[in-house]
């Protein structure tokens, strides 16, 4: 017997594996952020991700 008539072992196992449900995903972000303690570069470093992901979320609107 050749090894290309018993020896499919690639993909048995991605039918198996659980899909997550949306409500348990998360993005990625578990930081805590304090306002008070807050200086420039922190605010310019926040404004920046938050219109990152404003093009991101846009784009993968359309």
């Amino acid at each position: 017997m050749g090894r290309a008539q018993g020896h499919k072992s690639r993909g048995k196992n991605k039918s198996s594996l659980p899909q997550v449900p949306k409500n348990m995903k998360t993005d990625g972000i578990d930081e805590e952020y304090s306002a008070e303690l807050a200086d420039q570069a922190d605010l310019e470093a926040r404004a920046r991700a938050n219109a990152a992901n404003q093009r991101v979320t846009n784009k993968n609107r359309k």
